[in-house]
């Protein structure tokens, strides 16, 4: 009774501030849009004749683009595409920060932080009209033309320009969530998106069993769950903290330390640095394999055939080895992309703050640059497991639907957004002298250098 009575309280006191109130209620609102959107079918097409044909939307990229938009891939709504599109030019967007050096430059300036934004949604609006060309065109493919009830030229401009704008009405809700709202906007949508299919998974699986061991093998199932969500939330949260000084300075008659200066604290380096990046590069990579096998393979030839189907099917042990190996190469290769030692170094320095034992400048640099070397390493692999999981437990009897939630891009995008959404919460809350969500009142790696 007490943690629901505590739980009770600190709703109440989310209730009583009054701008956190009016936060969250616009948040949820602007979800609320979002998933009914997902329902609304484009124009021109009967929606009764639709369900005979979801099912063929439901493998390899298909699948996985069906998951983020909430089923609404599947539905041919008109929200179908979903934030896919501003996905994919806000990472191209960040690639080209990293290896262009005028758009690096552009980085580190206010004005030139909103050209890249502008730029992101230049770059949404053609690769959302492109990907709404491909959605409609791979209709016809799917055998959805038997659903469309009005002229075909006709259905396809009017699709192509609704998916288009659909696609920056999201993106709007997202930002209007990340400005007004609480959350990152983006994220907390297609977090929701992909939530929003797991209560009919575990219906689904609940009824899938066997009727005289049902009940024992799905709470057996659930406990799993809860034991791989536990490990995600460490996995996202944990760091290695270095020690850091901060040198003394004289002022006047009084020493820093005696008005603040020559505190101690320390530098937070995440386990997994890559976040879910690593795992979204490597499924996608997994799929060019099949898309080129589609243009290029006989499909009368049976061993290329069967070669390709392994590689589309996340429960074969090929597609997991080579899956696991292409997590973790990308784990580094996104830390050495994102990560700059030198940089934190030369910040370090400017602020009169070292790590005790080690010179500033380059030892510093190559200090923490090692330490994030051997951190990397475990975190990968652990990253690697987690996105291979799905396909273990499927092979223990777990219907695809639930398996998808037991780690993979799912439960890691999902446990992050949740955590990030715990975090903005609890710093109203705190502000205003209230006990936070968690039951210390704060997230422990929110402890941050400053640097």
């Amino acid at each position: 009774m007490k943690p629901i009575k505590k739980l009770i309280e600190t709703l109440k006191n989310i209730w009583a501030i009054e701008e956190l109130r009016n936060r969250l209620l616009l948040t949820f609102g602007l979800i609320f849009v979002y998933r009914l959107g997902s329902f609304i079918v484009l124009p021109g097409l009967n929606p009764y004749a639709l369900e005979a044909l979801q099912s063929q939307s439901n493998q390899g990229i298909l699948g996985l683009i069906n998951m983020f938009t909430g089923g609404a891939f599947n539905q041919a709504s008109i929200f179908a595409l979903g934030v896919m599109p501003y996905i994919s030019a806000s990472i191209f967007m960040q690639l080209a920060g990293i290896i262009i050096p005028q758009f690096a430059k552009l980085q580190k300036e206010e004005s030139g932080r909103n050209k890249i934004n502008l730029y992101t949604r230049y770059l949404t609006i053609l690769v959302g009209g492109a990907q709404a060309v491909a959605y409609v065109t791979g209709m016809i493919k799917m055998q959805y033309s038997a659903a469309i009830v009005i002229d075909w030229p006709l259905f396809m401009v009017s699709s192509i320009i609704i998916l288009t704008a659909s696609t920056l009405f999201i993106m709007w809700l997202g930002e209007k969530i990340t400005d007004k709202g609480v959350g990152n906007g983006v994220s907390l949508l297609i977090m929701v998106g992909i939530l929003a299919r797991f209560p009919a998974s575990i219906v689904q699986e609940f009824s899938s069993k066997a009727a005289e061991d049902k009940v024992l093998i799905f709470i057996i199932e659930m406990l799993a769950l809860i034991i791989v969500v536990v490990g995600l939330v460490m996995l996202a949260e944990g760091v290695r903290r270095i020690p850091l000084n901060y040198a003394k300075k004289l002022v006047g008659n009084f020493s820093m330390k005696e008005i603040g200066g020559g505190a101690r604290n320390f530098i937070p380096l995440k386990v997994n640095s890559g976040g879910v990046m690593p795992i979204i590069f490597a499924q996608a990579l997994m799929f060019i394999p099949s898309m080129i096998a589609g243009f290029v393979t006989d499909p009368e030839k049976s061993d290329a055939s069967s070669w390709v189907h392994q590689l589309n099917d996340f429960t074969s042990w090929q597609y997991n080895v080579i899956f696991a190996i292409l997590v973790i190469a990308f784990t580094y290769f996104y830390t050495a992309l994102t990560f700059n030692p030198t940089e934190l170094a030369d910040n370090l320095k400017r602020n009169n703050s070292f790590i005790p034992g080690i010179k500033p400048g380059q030892p510093t640099a190559d200090y923490i640059g090692a330490i994030m070397d051997r951190i990397t390493l475990p975190g990968s692999v652990f990253l690697a497991i987690a996105g291979i999981l799905p396909g273990i437990v499927a092979l223990f009897g777990v219907s695809q639907g639930l398996a998808i939630f037991f780690g993979g891009t799912s439960m890691l995008i999902g446990v992050s957004v949740i955590i990030d959404f715990i975090q903005q919460v609890d710093s109203y809350m705190l502000n205003k002298h209230y006990d936070g969500l968690m039951k210390t009142g704060r997230v422990t790696t929110r402890e941050r250098a400053t640097i």
